[in-house]
């Protein structure tokens, strides 16, 4: 077994990436399989896209015909409107 790391063990620092750049559904919020990854989304896939869909949530970008993610510029927003910090 060989210490590399697979695609499904990399997880981008939400914290770390600028604002121009695009973060995806799994990276952005919880998942039960991934219990050690951090999400900076205290909530479930499902949760996200009924926001997404109450329009509670900003609605991603479709990058290609199977690739969908967020502007984490929107993200970042949605976290300070969320939390009250809108400094």
């Amino acid at each position: 077994m060989s210490g590399k790391k697979s695609k499904s063990d990399y997880q981008p620092i939400f914290d770390e990436l600028p604002e121009s750049a695009f973060i995806r559904e799994a990276h952005l919020v919880l998942d039960p399989r991934r219990p050690k990854f951090h999400a900076p989304l205290p909530f479930s896939a499902a949760t996200l896209w009924r926001k997404v869909s109450d329009g509670t949530f900003p609605k991603p970008v479709k990058l290609s015909t199977r690739v969908t993610a967020w502007r984490v510029s929107d993200v970042r927003t949605f976290i300070r409107v969320a939390t009250g910090s809108l400094a």
